[in-house]
């Protein structure tokens, strides 16, 4: 790969991390009804049919985009066209690019469901859909978060770049999808529960169940019995106690596989 080369390479995974970081951002914002640039209420209003199918179109873009391209096969092809280096961060600036029109173009369905507004309940609920951000963030770096955004990839040589090993530690001794976990909380504990609110939230709910069963089949076949073993002890996202299994692979690595979670990796 020539020196031209490796720097569009790497300019593409500078871009594609600013736009991710902006995207977070925008989401947080989007949910937390925040005027930054668009709000999960604040949208054009459209006949309440239309509105939720326009919704589940974006959202099902966005969807398959991830339970896709995230496939070894689908990457496969994708570096027939590109370089090998700029696989992680071209996913990453597509998902950017999507989760971004699912935020511009949502349209909002009236009605409320729930609203709290006595304290301290209201500001306890807000308290915890920041903590969901918070461990949703966690996790990627509980890992490998440059890893994660294609930024290391970016930056090393194809000869020389291998995928972070998957390691037991932190969350992922608690849950196997720590990063779905979070998001889960962030995208469900609100004081003012919307009915845009709630279609986003359920939507992104089944998106998550469906992405997890691909990962999973995935990475049973990929890793085998020491992952099988991780699934006996460690729940998939909520995380309830199971039965021990002895295992020399608990605190270390299960493989020098790429590590994912749950849906290939969801954020962006």
């Amino acid at each position: 790969m020539g020196s031209m080369t490796r720097a569009l390479t790497m300019a593409v995974a500078i871009i594609a991390y600013g736009w991710f970081l902006a995207d977070v951002v925008w989401a947080i914002a989007f949910l937390g009804g925040v005027p930054v640039l668009t709000t999960i209420d604040g949208g054009h209003r459209i006949s309440t049919p239309v509105a939720v199918a326009v919704d589940l179109a974006l959202f099902a873009a966005f969807a398959v985009h991830h339970s896709v391209l995230a496939r070894d096969g689908a990457k496969r092809v994708l570096t027939r066209v590109i370089p090998p280096a700029a696989e992680r961060s071209t996913y990453v600036l597509a998902a950017d690019a999507l989760l971004a029109l699912v935020l511009w173009q949502w349209r909002p369905v009236g009605g409320s469901i729930w609203e709290v507004t006595a304290q301290p309940w209201r500001a306890l609920l807000w308290a915890v859909c920041a903590l969901g951000w918070v461990i949703a963030v966690a996790a990627t770096f509980m890992i490998d978060h440059l890893d994660f955004v294609g930024l290391r990839q970016a930056g090393t040589r194809p000869d020389r770049y291998r995928p972070p090993a998957f390691r037991e530690r932190w969350l992922y001794a608690w849950v196997r999808h720590p990063l779905m976990l979070g998001l889960l909380i962030a995208f469900w504990a609100t004081p003012a529960m919307t009915a845009s609110h709630a279609l986003f939230a359920a939507t992104a709910t089944g998106y998550i169940a469906v992405g997890v069963w691909f990962e999973e089949r995935d990475l049973r076949r990929d890793l085998g019995q020491p992952y099988r073993d991780y699934t006996d002890r460690t729940p998939a996202i909520v995380p309830i106690p199971r039965r021990i299994v002895h295992s020399g692979h608990r605190g270390g690595s299960l493989d020098h596989r790429p590590a994912r979670d749950g849906s290939g990796q969801l954020l962006p």
